[in-house]
């Protein structure tokens, strides 16, 4: 739905109050009991992690049916169908991760004389889980893109929307850094945040590019998942989430995704008067 110039500001920030908040109470309301000692392979376990993770899409889902009824839960259901878009932006969200991995690894070899260690997990299951796993992402993406990057976007511009929201979106992960079992646990969760936040802005990208379509969004984030232990950067033993040390191929990949969001972001300031009255919250 595109939003009307004289549309009151304040009712983007009354949604975007009630998604996070809602967001945030019913994920970490899942998650903290997995942190402070319910086993995250336990029926109960996995339960509790599969209700945090389609959080956002249910409040998102929820806060549809408040706006429209059955029509605003059928608007939103429908930017998960695949719209037109260039070969290269879907190469993109399938290669993205990969390429920084292995240019970081490059770095690190440059820098150090060495490589870094490479994933044994074979190319061929990478891209299976990832086609498997795109549907699952509508289970994030319905929320982050589909009900806060539009909202944020109307009122701050698509590169600032994404920054902010990349920061929101790694606080929402962070009782996983606690919860024994899980890949993040004990992991720097200042790291991970900066990573996050470029991905972000990628996934901004994207998002505009298929004018507020989610699937190739989903797509992306599906390969970000599944490719990224092409290069392992997690600290073996870790558990220090807040501590800033990790090792360097970790430091570079960080460097690595940033130095491909500084375009992006300059893409998205220049081109943002062509998009102003286009978001679809």
């Amino acid at each position: 739905m595109a939003t009307g110039p004289h549309e009151p500001s304040t009712s983007h920030e009354r949604v975007l109050l009630a998604f996070f908040a809602l967001t945030f109470a019913i994920t970490w309301g899942c998650w903290i009991p997995l942190a402070v000692g319910v086993a995250l392979h336990s029926i109960p376990g996995r339960a509790l992690g599969y209700a945090g993770t389609f959080a956002p899409a249910l409040v998102a889902l929820a806060l549809a049916f408040k706006r429209a009824r059955a029509a605003g839960v059928r608007e939103l259901l429908a930017r998960l169908q695949p719209r037109a878009v260039a070969a290269r932006w879907v190469a993109f969200a399938l290669g993205f991760t990969i390429a920084v991995k292995l240019a970081a690894a490059l770095l690190h070899r440059a820098i150090t004389g060495a490589w870094p260690a490479f994933g044994s997990e074979p190319f061929w299951l990478m891209a299976l889980g990832t086609l498997v796993s795109t549907p699952v992402q509508a289970g994030e993406e319905l929320g982050w893109r589909g009900v806060a990057l539009p909202h944020l976007a109307t009122r701050l511009g698509l590169a600032r929307a994404s920054l902010l929201l990349g920061v929101v979106w790694a606080l929402w992960h962070l009782p996983l850094f606690f919860v024994r079992g899980a890949d993040s646990y004990g992991q720097s969760f200042p790291l991970y945040a900066i990573g996050v936040v470029a991905i972000s802005a990628a996934i901004a990208m994207l998002y505009a590019r298929t004018s507020g379509g989610l699937l190739l969004p989903m797509l992306f984030h599906a390969a970000v998942n599944n490719t990224t232990g092409i290069v392992p950067t997690a600290s073996p033993g870790a558990h220090a989430v807040f501590s800033l040390r990790a090792p360097l191929i970790a430091w570079l990949t960080a460097a690595v995704l940033w130095a491909c969001t500084a375009p992006i972001l300059m893409w998205m300031v220049r081109t943002e008067p062509q998009r102003t009255g286009t978001y679809e919250p």
